[in-house]
């Protein structure tokens, strides 16, 4: 045997040894960055919150309207990973803002909380404690709907119960804005229309000059489509988490029935503004990524 057949034979076994320390090694690197992502996402990015800021303009609001701050709030779904401590600094950032108007959209308790006394008092305590100069409204949520606590809770706390019908909104002046609510829509047997014939009944019995600012709100956002969206100037809804956990370029991993058509934070459907919150708490999955938890605050102008 030739002398470079003999080198090649034993330098064979060191290259077959390097690659396979290289493999391992990028190996642990990726289970080591999965797990630095997991912990991330469990434990880090599920805490603070964000408040988004919008100015809407609409002609159609009333100058007495003018400057009025609404908190839209959703899917706190508290009893999971969000407790008293992690709510009552919610309570505090919206607090802090100043609101005229406290719209909470459904999914306050999660479906999967075993409610008990100590958390209902919780709740009643905390969401008492959110400060509106003009008022605090609620619907109930998918998860919400099976715990008859959730009316006690919504009384109690001072918000008033918006679902399948609606409120006028005065300030300062005669002219109002109609706020309407619509309970979640994947339970019970009602219809749409039934949800909003005592609203439609309302305003069908205003005379010709009278078209107010109209607020619908919704926690399923895709059975909007299912209701014509021109009558109504402002559409706010929850369920989404606007995709839960999220990745750039890719978007949303997993998104639940009832928001698989509309999950980002704004839709402008033709002269309708759908913003979309993406919540305080987590569902299915304790995780969320590239989405912090946040509620939204709108400021309405009317030039």
């Amino acid at each position: 045997m030739e002398q470079s057949e003999i080198i090649n034979i034993e330098t064979q076994p060191k290259k077959n040894h390097k690659k396979l320390k290289q493999f391992i090694i990028i190996i642990v690197g990726i289970i080591v960055i999965m797990c630095i992502v997991l912990l991330y996402a469990r434990y880090i990015a599920t805490t603070g919150i964000n408040v988004n800021e919008y100015k809407i303009t609409d002609t159609k609001i009333p100058k007495n309207m003018h400057g009025l701050k609404i908190v839209h709030i959703s899917d706190i779904h508290y009893g999971r990973i969000t407790f008293e401590k992690e709510l009552k600094k919610v309570v505090e950032q919206i607090n802090l803002t100043k609101p005229d108007l406290v719209i909470l959209a459904g999914d306050l308790i999660d479906k999967d909380t075993k409610l008990t006394k100590e958390l209902t008092n919780q709740l009643i305590t905390q969401l008492k404690n959110i400060n509106a100069t003009v008022g605090k409204y609620a619907i109930k949520g998918n998860h919400d709907y099976i715990f008859s606590e959730w009316d006690t809770i919504i009384k109690e706390s001072e918000f008033i119960d918006l679902n399948d019908t609606y409120d006028t909104i005065y300030k300062n002046g005669n002219d109002f804005i109609l706020l309407s609510g619509m309970s979640t829509n994947l339970h019970g047997s009602k219809t749409i229309e039934e949800k909003l014939s005592t609203t439609n009944e309302f305003i069908e019995s205003l005379k010709e000059t009278e078209s107010p600012y109209k607020i619908l709100v919704v926690h399923e956002p895709d059975f909007i489509q299912n209701i014509d969206t021109k009558n109504w100037n402002l559409i706010l809804a929850g369920h989404s988490h606007n995709g839960q956990v999220r990745f750039p370029l890719i978007g949303p991993l997993f998104l639940p029935t009832g928001a698989k058509v509309y999950n980002k934070p704004y839709y402008k459907l033709s002269h309708t503004d759908l913003y979309i919150s993406n919540g305080i708490g987590v569902s299915t999955v304790n995780f969320r990524l590239w989405n912090r938890p946040s509620f939204n605050l709108y400021r309405l102008t009317n030039y």
